[in-house]
């Protein structure tokens, strides 16, 4: 599993825009800024669309207001789904990214089998990534929702 202090490995992943479908790498979304990151097991599931995308869109202002350029979510679902669930929520200010080969999710070590689920999902997570580098790493345990909370990480920048 990567850890504080790494370099974020070379990924691609997916967002669907106004001008279609755009494929970015991770050096062009994290080079030379600060990022907070967060991702979810999948789009429209219960506590990720009742609590964490909810909490980020909530207190996105608090959290750009530390010297955040960014906040992105992650998922391993497609750019469909996932621009998606960001108009059902209206979280015009988090970029909305599909990993949807689970390649940048398993690159990071930071994958589970929820087998009959959904396959290969991500964990629940979240990090500060500034210009590349994990400088926060907020990983949840199983069936929990503490640590990767909106209001957890903006407690740590």
């Amino acid at each position: 599993m990567i850890e504080q202090g790494q370099t974020l490995p070379a990924a691609t992943l997916s967002e669907l825009t106004s001008e279609g479908m755009q494929t970015l790498s991770t050096e062009a979304l994290f080079a030379d800024k600060k990022v907070v990151l967060f991702a979810v097991p999948g789009a429209f599931t219960p506590t990720c669309s009742n609590a964490h995308l909810p909490e980020f869109i909530t207190l996105a202002d608090k959290i750009t207001a530390k010297g955040v350029d960014a906040i992105y979510c992650v998922s391993v679902n497609d750019a469909f789904v996932m621009k998606a669930w960001g108009e059902a929520h209206n979280a015009e200010h988090i970029r909305m990214l599909a990993d949807g080969d689970a390649s940048f999710t398993k690159a990071l070590g930071l994958d589970k089998d929820t087998a009959g689920f959904g396959g290969v999902r991500s964990k629940r997570y979240a990090m500060i990534v500034e210009n590349q580098t994990v400088t926060g790493l907020f990983v949840e345990q199983d069936k929990e929702f503490v640590v990767s909370r909106a209001e957890a990480v903006l407690e740590k920048l």
